[in-house]
């Protein structure tokens, strides 16, 4: 039997995300027959000790100081982006002229601005064979997956409403310190870009349907948090006695919104919610649809399960759970015995499942930069009407 090409990888960042990136490049191999065979080639951080300890860690061959050594090197076919927002267009434009594929966590950009040079830069690169895909990793749990068949297959009928929402409380501790993802130059937004993107692209995903126009809230309710501190990831505190520096970007979300209708011939309406202060929810990404033949209902807490109803049920039957670990259904195949369920990090080595198989066939991967700059642009148009008083707001280009 013929090996595998191989597709070598060199990841920017290496902490939370670029951890689970780095998982996920090991292990899909291990458990999926791969038409190119993932090598993790090297790693690039600013901090040569750090990024060296990294890359021994997560099992990358090599360590680079500076990104643009990765799109220089000719032993690299990919670019994986894992660094906070304000980095993504420069390193992304820059590795799809050098005709490196990309792989960019999301949100896209930090600004739609950005987004769209991003987008134009792929659709280019593209032409050429050069691809790219956005990560929203939440598309690759199967529970999703399986909402998105049963929209797809008209279990649901018509979408008449979506109720999403993100909840975690990791921040609810005033005296958390300041970080990246509360620096609005460095993360663009807060919990909006941060979550709330998540459910934008899973609602429209899901849906089949863009969202038109929204009508929004954006709170910050703590507007000063200590400066430094022991701070690693999502977590720590600093003190209530450290010097205090602003946050500049919101902690909650509320907006309500409209879709175009898909192919149907109805437009759905929906109410999105992204915090990262509601205690007791740690990772809480909801998705509820109802529609004229049923509903279905998803949470990431207990993320093996999907509910559905069916109206045509007998009355009062209410919904039914359908425990996602099946080898029929998507992706579980491939994994552990029916009833032992997969965690989160397993949606990022379907990405790359997903990923490798696209760039093998020379498809464009899902979802691409244009569907990623379609969310970018519902993040403007919330944070424009929560500017202007809740003010209705189309969403650009839609």
């Amino acid at each position: 039997m013929t090996e595998p090409k191989p597709l070598r990888v060199g990841m920017v960042g290496y902490a939370f995300m670029g951890a689970a990136h780095s998982h996920a490049w090991r292990t899909a191999p291990r458990f999926f027959d791969l038409p190119l065979a993932p090598q993790l080639t090297a790693v690039a951080g600013r901090d040569p000790e750090r990024v060296a300890a990294a890359a021994a860690k997560l099992g990358w061959d090599s360590a680079e100081t500076d990104w643009r050594r990765l799109i220089d090197r000719d032993d690299i076919d990919l670019i994986d982006i894992c660094t906070p927002g304000d980095t993504h267009a420069e390193i992304a434009i820059a590795a799809l002229e050098a005709g490196k594929h990309v792989l960019c966590e999301k949100p896209l950009a930090n600004s739609v601005e950005e987004a769209e040079r991003m987008t134009a830069a792929a659709d280019a690169a593209a032409a050429r064979g050069v691809f790219s895909m956005c990560g929203f990793s939440y598309r690759r749990t199967p529970a999703l997956a399986l909402a998105k068949r049963l929209v797809a297959e008209g279990a649901l009928g018509e979408i008449r409403h979506v109720r999403a929402q993100y909840l975690q409380d990791w921040l609810s501790d005033a005296d958390a310190p300041l970080t990246w993802r509360l620096d609005k130059s460095k993360s663009g937004s807060g919990s909006l870009g941060d979550i709330g993107a998540h459910s934008i692209d899973a609602a429209q995903w899901v849906t089949g349907q863009a969202i038109t126009g929204v009508s929004a809230l954006l709170e910050t309710f703590v507007r000063e948090r200590p400066v430094g501190g022991d701070f690693v990831g999502l977590g720590g505190r600093g003190g209530a006695d450290a010097p205090r520096g602003p946050v500049t970007v919101d902690d909650a979300a509320v907006f309500s919104v409209r879709f175009d209708g898909g192919t149907g011939s109805s437009t759905a309406v929906g109410v999105f919610e992204a915090t990262r202060f509601a205690l007791g929810r740690k990772n809480a990404m909801r998705l509820e649809l109802n529609g004229s033949k049923g509903s279905l209902a998803f949470d990431v807490e207990d993320m093996n399960s999907l509910w559905f109803y069916d109206a045509a049920d007998e009355p009062n039957a209410g919904f039914r759970k359908i425990q996602v670990t099946e080898a029929e259904h998507p992706y579980t195949g491939n994994w552990w015995p029916v009833g032992h369920g997969l965690g989160y990090e397993h949606a990022f080595t379907h990405q790359v499942v997903d990923l490798v198989g696209a760039i093998a066939r020379g498809e464009q991967p899902a979802p691409s930069f244009a569907d990623a700059l379609r969310v970018q642009r519902v993040l403007a148009a919330v944070e424009a009407s929560a500017a202007d008083d809740s003010r209705w707001t189309k969403v650009g280009g839609a």
